[in-house]
Formats: structure tokens, sequence, C-alpha cells
């Protein structure tokens, strides 16, 4: 066989391959057959979603550097105390990935369904008290996370709104949490998407205003991307609504059901301890940086939007991990549920190994994306270049958190968390950033440290196998 015909050969298959994972988007069964093809077909539109949600924040910070290096800082703060909302949808998103993924293992898909309602209902209440917060106190917030009254005054209304209108961030998270405990990942795909091509379109439109829309700075991101979630929350509900699929809402599975509610509070509150205990270590950076100004500020940023660009496809290899735990624990196969968790670390290594070289060498031409100032792109670089370093290390370290999850154990991702982010990245960022006057440069060396041992950390609690035992 000649070398072209090879390269066609090669071409075709890969291209069938990807066509295939996108198409088969009902539910899978994913308890059996080749481990590889199994992880490919769910993480393909996985990794497809997390890319869409990593150009949410990715889209915002480019048009809003446009207005102004205030403007960045605002959706800076700001996007740290949304950590907390993001922080309780995942935990609840997790539980419902957990426990749907259960009963789709046992051949439950009723009781799938019921969860899956249970947690919708916990999210909507959550959401409401978080609302309520942020639309009376989005002042007091942006001025207790060091905001300048500058900043305040520019910035105030962005916070109001995504804070105002955070349930389409909760609902988003947890309604594709469920998709992908059903297996089903290209539904949770295609609503990232549509709500993210919206937030493409709409950006521009009401940052900078055209025809009879007024120009609204950095307020108009805000608006843009809750109309763009919202859509995308829409067309979940349709789908959830639609005959056909295994997870339905329908009369008999829309009711209160307080023993569910009880078990996914158990397992959620885990899980929101978990990425609180991050967010409020994100948070607290962020405060140790401002310190050091709004270029500062600016520069973690934009890095840190970069990175998310980065890291979240990586996510959809670690929630690919989660499901494959979930439903194999389900369908009593515990040896095959471990052995899927070291493959897709694997090859999140492999994933994150490339993307930090890719960083270390063009770090500059990335952040120059989004600013002309050049204090702001020595931060930049400076952030991105030092934190990748830890990129190898964590690729274990957040596969196999998700697959704690996935088994619906939260506690112990919970526990590694707490000692990493609080008990070491906090008290030692401060450490070489202030009392060691290494400014905002030990405030990086601190992430990149922290999150090396965060995987050494679970890795070692992994391969002690408790979290075969758990039962949700």
């Amino acid at each position: 066989m000649s070398k072209k015909t090879t390269r066609r050969f090669s071409h075709q298959y890969v291209l069938s391959f990807l066509k295939k994972a996108l198409n088969e988007g009902g539910d899978h069964d994913f308890t059996s057959g080749n481990i590889n093809r199994a992880l490919l077909l769910l993480s393909i539109p996985m990794v497809l979603e997390m890319v869409m949600e990593s150009l949410f924040a990715v889209v915002d910070v480019y048009f809003v550097a446009k207005v102004s290096v205030t403007a960045v800082a605002t959706v800076g703060l700001t996007e740290s105390v949304l950590m907390v909302v993001y922080s309780i949808a995942i935990g609840i998103s997790m539980a419902a990935t957990a426990m749907v993924s259960r009963r789709i293992g046992e051949k439950k898909p009723e009781a799938a369904s019921k969860v899956a309602f249970q947690a919708i209902l916990l999210a909507i209440a959550s959401s409401v008290v978080l609302g309520v917060i942020g639309l009376i106190y989005a002042k007091d917030i942006l001025r207790m996370m060091g905001g300048s009254e500058e900043l305040i005054a520019e910035g105030v209304n962005y916070t109001r709104i995504l804070m105002g209108g955070n349930m389409t961030i909760m609902l988003l998270f947890l309604i594709n949490g469920i998709f992908r405990g059903a297996g089903d990942a290209l539904l949770a795909m295609i609503a990232l998407w549509v709500a993210n091509g919206l937030n493409l379109i709409l950006d521009p439109l009401f940052i900078f205003g055209w025809g009879p829309v007024p120009a609204m700075g950095v307020s108009g991101a805000a608006v843009a991307t809750t109309i763009g979630r919202g859509v995308g929350v829409l067309l979940q509900f349709y789908i959830l609504f639609r005959k056909g699929n295994t997870i339905r809402l329908c009369k008999e599975v829309i009711s209160v059901h307080w023993n569910t509610i009880r078990s996914l509070m158990k397992i959620s509150l885990g899980g929101m301890g978990q990425f609180l205990i991050e967010s409020a270590s994100w948070i607290f950076l962020i405060r140790i940086i401002s310190i050091f100004g709004d270029q500062a500020l600016a520069g973690y940023t934009i890095s840190f939007r970069i990175i998310v660009f980065t890291i979240l496809p990586s996510w959809g290899i670690a929630n690919a991990a989660a499901t494959l735990v979930g439903q194999n624990l389900g369908a009593g196969k515990p040896d095959r549920a471990e052995k899927s968790v070291w493959r897709s670390a694997f090859y999140n290594m492999i994933f994150l190994a490339f993307i930090s070289l890719v960083f270390i060498y063009w770090a500059q031409e990335f952040v120059s994306l989004f600013t002309h100032d050049a204090v702001v792109i020595q931060y930049g670089i400076q952030s991105l270049r030092i934190i990748c370093l830890g990129y190898a290390f964590f690729a274990y370290g957040m596969v196999i958190s998700q697959s704690f999850n996935g088994a619906g154990d939260t506690r112990t991702p919970t526990l590694i968390n707490f000692f990493c982010c609080w008990l070491f990245q906090i008290p030692l960022a401060y450490l070489m950033a202030v009392t060691f006057d290494m400014g905002p440069k030990g405030v990086f060396i601190s992430i990149a440290i922290s999150l090396s041992i965060l995987a050494l950390l679970s890795i070692t609690l992994f391969k002690r196998g408790k979290w075969k035992e758990m039962k949700v």
C-alpha cells in the first residue's frame, strides 16, 4: 500500500470515527466493549463541549479588553466571585452525574430521570438565593475584592447582571451534567455550542452598540453572556421534555422526592465544598494580586482566561472518566472503571504537556491578542509560563479528582483541595509575593507547585481503592 493510500485511509478512518462519536448522540452503555473506544466516543463531544464553554471566558475578555484596562480588571474580580456560583453548580452537577450514571449502569432509566428533576429543583432554589445577594450587594462585593472606586463605578452593572442571572449558569452546568451521566455527551455539546454561538454574536453588539442598540461597555458582555446561556438552557429543557430520550421529564417523574434530594445534597455538599475551597483560594489569590495594581490584575485575568481555554477541554476528558466510573460501578465492574481512569489520565497528560510547550514558546503572541498594554502583557506572559509548568502533573490530578466524584466519593477530593489550596497554596502565595517581595510572580509559582502536589496526593489515595465501595 502506497504512502498516499495509507494517509487517505487514515484520514477516512479518523473522520469516520469523529462522525460516529458525534452522530451516535443517543444514550450509550459504556459498561462493555473496548475501553479506548468507549473513552473516545464519550470524550470527543465532551472535549468539544468544554472548548465552547471556555470560549465564553475568552470571547468576553477579548472584546472587553478593547474598552479599558479597568473593564478587564472588573471581569477578573467578578469572575473570581462567580467561582462561588460555579462551585455550587458544579457540586450539584457532580452529584447528578454520579447518581444518573449509576442508575443508567443499573439499567434504571426512570429512576435516573427522577434524580434529574430533583437536581434541577435544588439548582433553582440555590440560584434564587445567590441572585438576590448579587443584585443587592454588587458594589460591596467588588469593594470587598479590592476594586477601586473607578472600577466599581464602571463595572458594578456587569457584576449585578451576571450575579442576578446566575440561574442560567447554574442550570446550563447541571443539565449538561445530567446528559453526561446518561452517556449522551452530544446533547451537552449542542447546548453549549448554541449558547456560545449567541454570545459570540451578541458580545460586540451590546458592548460597542450598533443601530438602535446602545453601547453598554463592559455591562454589555454580561447581557450577551446571560442571553446566550439562557437560550442554551431553554434548548436543554426542550430536549428533556421531548419523547424518545432515556432521561425525560414527564408527569411520572415530576414530583418532589425528599429521599433523592437528601442523597443529592449529601453528595453535592462534598462537591460544593470541594470547589468552594478551590474558588475561595482563587479569590484570595486575586486579592493578593490586586495589591500590585490593575495592570497586574488585568495581566493575570487574561492569562487565566487563556488557561481556562486549554484546561476545559481537559475537563472534557476528566468528565468522560467520571461517567465511565459511574456506569461501570453501577454494572458491578470496578476493575474496568479503574482501567478507564488510568487511560484517561495518560491521554490528558500528553495533551497538557503539549499545551505547556506551546505556552512556553508563544506566550507573548497569545497575550498580545487581548491587549497592547506592555505592562499587562509582561504580567500575562509571566503568569502563563510559570503556571503551565504544573500542567503535566495536574493532568492526572484533574482526571482522578473527577473519577472520585463520578464514584460518588466527593469527600476525598474535598480534603485534598482543602490541604493543597488553603493550607498550602494561599500561605505560600502571600509569603512569596508579599513577605519575600516577589510580587505576582510569587503567586504564579505557588499555583504551579500546589497543582503538582494535588496530583501526587490524588494518585496516592486513588490507588487505595476505597472509592470502589461507594454506594449512591
